[in-house]
């Protein structure tokens, strides 16, 4: 599938040359911090060098006091309060982070994951059963809570108090709980809107932690559990998340927990990501809530102790491996039934089989998108024969609206602009399968048929030196509205050395260069290994981006091509 190439929209170059000639950078690299909002010596020092003091008032939150005093209130009081997260990795590490605080000085304290099978997302009424039933009368709800109206409700009646701390766009009506953190309030000024979920279970430690007189250096070593949050979640690498992903990421690697260090190479690790963790830790940690039960992953989080720690995440990594078979069977099938089905060509993609695993279908969903890129759902079979799908969309198509536009034929459905879920009864699924083909033919554009590579700036390869990768590696860390810099060069040459890697050698790792042999670089470009006697033959221009590795004590500079046009194709 051939991508389509946009150049993003350039900044005013008088500003560039300005701000080059106060930093002393290339335009290049100016060019890149005025994309970013940062366009004075001060912000660019902000940028360059986060700083924990940087941190917002966690009491501009709206209702932070009220949840602080209703917190001092229980422990005053010696109640039971309960940690209450969702499944998901955000949830996860809210809840172990949330616990782990609260009981270095509180002791009446436990927390509940609910079953994403038993009792679906957020929160339960089986959880605020189990709370009644136990003596809880404090719920700290992480992650989830701000829409659910009457299950707060229904906790009130059991007379449990609730402190919602999400993320989440709340409705109009807000539930009945004695406390409600959600930067996303309407009536809420905080300045960060973007927060994680354990973004905002932070913001009330540091407000509980000013209260009791805790030193800010007791509460930073709970970042590494913010920064996989913010990973795993996909949330902004901007503003305050920036600052916290930078700092958690750093905690991670220099002094990080019992239950995350066994997550890491034991190697060198200066080359360790925000892309790390979305790829290696984030599975892990969802696969406990996917194939069995998210609590797993908190006693990993939490424990103090090495054996128990690789005993937990050996179960947790062979359910990865479970998880990763699943998805490559259940891909596998799904593209045959594409195939079945006569959906080749058609607008969007809508797979149905009563067999496949429900915590993996999301993902089988992102693996179709990759294949055929259009809006897919991926459809299986619930607990009570109703049929329950993960819906995933492509770059600027509003899949939630296109469901809206369904809605006569589901009966529950959420979700936001690129990912959601429904369930329907099993007599509708032919109709709104016609039915949701139609909308999205009527409403995509063409634009979004094709993937697209958006391009920072088009430069030539003689810029780059060391100077200029250590400044592109000063943006990071990389994310979400801060995505690693694409650049595109125009008529490059390959170098003449080659090396087909990976097991079915299908990477390809080549010398390029573009005005002289003697200015030439290493590139790394993935699943092009079949490209190789055009590399040899023909000029191309390259979508690239600039990276350091590690190894053995060295650096490495590099180049990794995303994609190429041949001149004679």
């Amino acid at each position: 599938m051939r991508n389509r190439w946009l150049i993003l929209p350039q900044p005013d170059p008088d500003k560039a040359q300005k701000l080059a000639k106060e930093l002393e950078f290339p335009m290049e690299i100016t060019g890149l911090l005025l994309k970013r909002g940062v366009s004075t010596f001060e912000e660019a020092r902000t940028f360059f060098k986060p700083s924990l003091d940087h941190l917002h008032d966690p009491f501009l939150l709206k209702d932070m006091n009220i949840a602080v005093e209703r917190i001092e209130k229980a422990i005053n009081n010696n109640e039971k309060i309960l940690i209450y997260g969702d499944y998901d990795v955000d949830g996860t590490t809210s809840v172990a982070m949330m616990y782990l605080f609260i009981n270095s000085f509180y002791k009446h304290i436990d927390y509940y994951i609910p079953d994403r099978y038993e009792e679906g997302y957020g929160i339960s009424y089986q959880g605020i059963d189990f709370a009644s039933s136990n003596g809880f009368s404090l719920i700290i709800a992480l992650d989830c809570g701000i829409k659910e109206k009457d299950k707060i409700s229904y906790a009130k009646d059991k007379n449990i108090d609730f402190i919602v701390c999400d993320h989440h766009l709340p409705d109009e009506a807000l539930p009945e709980a004695v406390a409600i953190l959600d930067p996303q309030r309407p009536d809420c000024s905080y300045p960060y809107k973007f927060l994680s979920g354990c973004g905002v279970g932070f913001k009330l430690i540091q407000a509980l932690s000013t209260k009791k007189h805790i030193p800010s250096n007791d509460i930073y070593p709970y970042l590494d559990l913010v920064a996989i949050s913010i990973a795993a979640d996909i949330v902004p690498i901007t503003g305050e998340n920036r600052i916290l992903a930078a700092f958690g990421l750093q905690q991670l690697l220099e002094n990080p927990r019992v239950g995350l260090k066994v997550f890491l190479p034991k190697e060198t690790r200066e080359a360790f990501s925000i892309n790390n963790i979305v790829f290696g830790i984030a599975p892990k940690i969802n696969a406990a809530g996917r194939i069995s039960h998210a609590s797993n992953a908190v006693k990993l989080l939490i424990t103090t102790n090495d054996i128990e720690a690789r005993k937990i995440y050996t179960q947790i990594n062979e359910l990865n491996n479970e998880r990763r078979e699943l998805d490559a069977n259940i891909t596998s099938e799904a593209i045959q039934e594409i195939i079945k089905t006569g959906q080749t060509s058609t607008y969007s993609t809508i797979v149905f089989n009563r067999n496949w695993h429900k915590g993996v279908i999301g993902i089988v969903a992102s693996r179709l998108i990759e294949e055929y890129y259009r809006p897919t759902l991926v459809f299986t079979e619930g607990k009570n024969k109703d049929l329950v799908a993960s819906a995933r969309s492509v770059t600027g198509f509003d899949i939630y609206k296109t469901l809206e536009q369904t809605s006569e034929y589901l009966e529950q459905f959420g979700g936001h602009m690129y990912a959601a879920g429904l369930s329907i009864k099993k007599e509708n699924f032919l109709p709104f399968k016609e039915k949701f083909e139609s909308v999205v033919k009527e409403t995509i554009k063409e634009s979004q048929r094709t993937p697209t590579i958006e391009i920072d700036e088009e430069i030539s390869l003689s810029i780059i030196n060391k100077r200029f990768f250590k400044l592109i590696s000063y943006f990071a860390p990389f994310g979400p509205a801060n995505l690693r810099p694409v650049f595109l060069a125009r008529n490059v040459h390959f170098g003449g050395d080659y090396r087909l890697m990976g097991k079915d050698r299908s990477h390809l790792k080549i010398i390029v260069f573009q005005d002289s042999i003697k200015n030439s670089f290493e590139a790394i470009a993935f699943k092009m290994g079949h490209l190789l006697p055009k590399f040899e033959k023909y000029p191309f221009d390259m979508v690239f981006t600039l990276y350091e590795n590690y190894w053995q004590g060295k650096t490495f500079y590099q180049l990794q091509i995303k994609d190429v046009k041949f001149y004679k194709d």
